[in-house]
């Protein structure tokens, strides 16, 4: 647990002076008591658990007072609360070797099957769009929450040539940020005609926006997310650790998943053969600039896992909040339940 005000903290040096009082006065009422010609004759008529009674009170009172200092510094802690999140974007790789069946029956059909349980499971109120992404990335199925729509976008899908992760996060923080100047064309005229992913500058990025944009901290932006799935390297389009780090200056988690056994499989289909690797070190890396994470499937069952974990992280969520209000109503609770007990016992709130 922190704190956002520590130095309130230094109240607490008035805890100890408080029991020395209490502690004080507690002995005068001793000697006050000394005026009874027979002491022990009080104290039998006490007896024992009226003396412990009447410290409980202003023990909790004491608790209240240690609870409310505290308060007054505004702890924060690290809590499971339910998510915020209000749109998740889908990046499904569509490139030619998902057609590999190292992953039964083929890679694209047990990642289609994974996805419609996980649409079939996300709340009401959450919207769901779908990108898809070979040589470049498309948005197959903009944000929505009918979920037919989802599924028959993903029922559409047509593989191509090409693995293009890159251009996959820039069309994904496009649909986030729809009046943010993202444009993937912009991008992609911009970083020439060579082979192969070449290096994304961000300011094309920024050309639309219409006022200047700042970062914020990684995996701060609560309202959307980024599932990414594909089952190998990056062949064209943007640099995907620079278009990673877009999503990171603007908040946006991306959740990678690879999917293919770790070394690979040839695949010979229409007269041609090629091996089809999964890039895990990419992946890993695009998660942990995002603050996201990384999950691998080499199986259909483990890919439904993974679906279901991710269901399950972003239904609920881990988030470092301020939990000033816990402790505040603690303090309330006990002070009101030290003054009945006095009330109950000793018919005063003393």
């Amino acid at each position: 647990m922190k704190f956002l005000w520590p130095e309130a903290l230094v109240l607490m040096v008035a805890l100890p002076l408080l029991v020395a009082l209490y502690v004080w006065l507690l002995g005068r009422r001793k000697k006050a008591a000394l005026r009874y010609a027979s002491l022990s004759l009080v104290r039998d008529a006490i007896g024992a658990g009226s003396r412990m009674r009447r410290h409980l009170p202003p023990l909790l009172l004491l608790v209240a007072l240690t609870l409310a200092l505290v308060a007054i510094a505004r702890p924060t802690a690290v809590v499971t609360l339910p998510s915020q999140h209000d749109l998740v974007v889908l990046a499904m790789d569509i490139s030619r070797s998902m057609l590999a069946e190292d992953v039964k029956p083929n890679r694209i059909t047990a990642a289609q099957e994974a996805a419609r349980t996980f649409i079939a499971e996300q709340p009401r109120n959450t919207r769901v769009a779908i990108v898809s992404f070979a040589g470049t990335a498309q948005l197959v199925q903009p944000p929505t929450h009918n979920k037919e729509d989802l599924l028959a976008a993903i029922d559409r899908f047509q593989l191509q040539r090409a693995t293009a992760i890159g251009s996959a996060i820039v069309v994904s923080l496009s649909t986030i940020f729809p009046d943010a100047g993202i444009d993937l064309a912009a991008v992609n005229a911009r970083r020439g005609g060579g082979a192969g992913a070449m290096s994304l500058d961000r300011p094309p990025l920024n050309d639309g926006a219409k006022a200047p944009f700042k970062p914020v901290p990684a995996g701060s932006y609560p309202s959307a997310v980024i599932i990414l799935l594909t089952d190998g390297q990056t062949t064209t389009g943007p640099d995907p650790i620079e278009a990673a780090r877009l999503a990171a200056d603007r908040g946006v988690r991306i959740y990678t998943v690879g999917i293919g056994t770790a070394d690979g499989e040839i695949l010979r289909t229409e007269g041609w053969s090629m091996r089809v690797r999964l890039d895990e070190e990419s992946l890993k890396t695009i998660a942990n600039l995002t603050r996201g994470e990384y999950y691998y499937a080499g199986s259909a069952p483990d890919l439904t896992k993974v679906y279901q974990m991710l269901n399950a992280k972003l239904v609920f969520e881990k988030r470092k909040t301020e939990i000033t209000a816990l402790f505040t109503a603690a303090a309330a609770a006990l002070t009101t339940l030290a003054a009945l007990l006095s009330l109950l016992w000793f018919h005063r709130v003393a």
